[in-house]
């Protein structure tokens, strides 16, 4: 065996197990999801994560990819669509000859389980009100979408990586075009039945479990090892061993992000709000995911504590602007992820861009604007394209077939409506009025259920947000 082909060995091992780590981030999102919301949903929201890995796995192999990294094309890419055993098994080759240490198998198995993680950011914010149906829908075009701006930015051919745009692992990719899609959907639908009153002003809707969300979280940030560092795409690409400073500068922003965002909570809320801690270390995890390659580990400090201070009053200025956003979706994927693009522009590292050979060193470093402007030009194109987009293609579904389930569905609960099953069968759904047995059909049946317990209402003592 060659050197070169012992390279590629190692390198195709690296890939499918950090693609393997980020696949498990669905898990993630599932507990993270069902515990910031409540019980009567856990078993909708928890599912909804396998369906969207699924739809956004075939959508992704038959078009996607191509779109993505096919060859030609400034806007999309123009081959490489429905791949078989000779796309998938050439290395090096056209039409994906960008996977130049990999074959294109890797290569699409690593880029997929990105497009289902910026999938699942989407549906934060609409959690507990949308129609099942939506995700199909909605979720084969959002991979359309994902999938050129994934071209804009990472392929070679991409006019935004032709200006140098730094973007090392996808905080604007997946993360702000997860949120800006998020964010039209919660326009659209518009907010939870009773969060918000007459006057205006936020009611409490607290999760359900959050030991459930503090392990989504934990499983995300293990996820991250994989999504970073993983984005070298190769054991020697910056370097042999480059993948570990990815990794170090990831988990050290993580860090504190983490410790931010509970001291900046307990001053501004009087508490330590657990969900604002884990708000924290993922919105500096989605800040880092830019950066992890082009700063040095003090920035990636100076990261993970701007997003901790973004978590806490991100999360409060999406509420009081009247957007219900149960997850918190838009402040730590959306606003973290503009930061942290930004970052690049302010902190990235001379020798480190020249290293990976992307656009230029920071404003802290060279006293010029120019890599700051590149990261702005692409956040504002993303912005315009991502979010407009993808409000139109909402607007329109809405508009047509409605996208919101009806108040009762909505009140008693999606698990029953949607699935005909009970996250948690041993309790009642609280219906419209107060927790009973009024309704109709299988709900009807089960609520009459002769061995069911006796529901307890459950007091409120403060809103809990993420």
């Amino acid at each position: 065996m060659t050197k070169d082909e012992l390279l590629i060995g190692a390198s195709t091992i690296w890939v499918v197990i950090t693609a393997i780590l980020v696949m498990f981030m669905q898990a993630g999102f599932a507990f993270l999801e069902a515990g910031l919301t409540r019980m009567k949903n856990a078993g909708h929201i928890a599912g909804k994560n396998v369906l969207i890995f699924g739809v956004a796995s075939l959508v992704y192999w038959a078009v996607g990819f191509g779109i993505a990294f096919g060859d030609g094309g400034w806007f999309s890419g123009t081959a490489g669509f429905f791949p078989s055993v000779n796309e998938l098994v050439g290395v090096g080759q056209k039409p994906f000859d960008f996977f130049s240490e990999i074959p294109g198998a890797a290569g699409y198995l690593f880029e997929v389980v990105f497009a289902g993680v910026s999938l699942a950011i989407v549906w934060g914010a609409m959690a507990e009100r949308a129609k099942l149906w939506v995700y199909f829908v909605f979720g084969v075009y959002f991979t359309l979408t994902y999938s050129i701006v994934s071209h804009w930015i990472w392929s070679p051919h991409g006019w935004l990586f032709a200006h140098g745009m730094q973007d090392f692992a996808g905080s604007t990719v997946v993360h702000y075009q997860g949120a800006l899609a998020a964010l039209a959907g919660a326009l659209i639908l518009g907010p939870r039945i009773g969060k918000f009153g007459h006057d205006g002003r936020a009611n409490p809707i607290p999760g359900h479990n959050i030991p459930y969300a503090v392990l989504g979280t934990l499983i995300l940030w293990f996820g991250w090892f994989g999504f970073n560092p993983g984005s070298t795409l190769s054991i020697d690409f910056g370097g042999f061993g480059f993948f570990a400073y990815v990794a170090t500068t990831t988990n050290i922003a993580a860090a504190a992000g983490a410790v931010t965002g509970m001291a900046v909570a307990w001053i501004r809320l009087g508490k330590p709000d657990i969900s604002m801690m884990l708000n924290g270390a993922l919105g500096a995890l989605v800040a880092i995911t830019a950066a992890s390659g082009f700063v040095a580990p003090w920035a990636a400090v100076v990261i993970g504590c701007g997003s901790g201070v973004i978590a806490v009053f991100g999360v409060i200025f999406v509420e009081r602007i009247g957007i219900d956003d149960p997850i918190g979706a838009v402040a730590v994927h959306g606003m973290s992820g503009v930061w942290g693009t930004l970052g690049c522009g302010l902190f990235a590292v001379p020798a480190l861009a020249a290293k990976l050979g992307t656009g230029h060193g920071g404003l802290a470093y060279t006293g010029s604007f120019h890599q700051l402007g590149v990261q702005a030009l692409g956040i504002a194109a993303v912005g315009a394209f991502s979010f407009g987009t993808s409000f139109g293609a909402l607007w329109a579904l809405n508009k047509v077939w409605g996208i919101r389930v009806e108040a009762t569905v909505e009140s008693q609960g999606l698990d029953v409506h949607e699935h005909g099953m009970w996250g948690y069968p041993e309790f009642y759904i609280p219906v419209p009025g107060g927790y009973g047995t009024e309704s109709h059909g299988h709900l009807g049946a089960l609520a009459r259920h002769p061995h069911a317990p006796a529901p307890q209402p459950v007091p409120v003592a403060k809103e809990v947000t993420a």
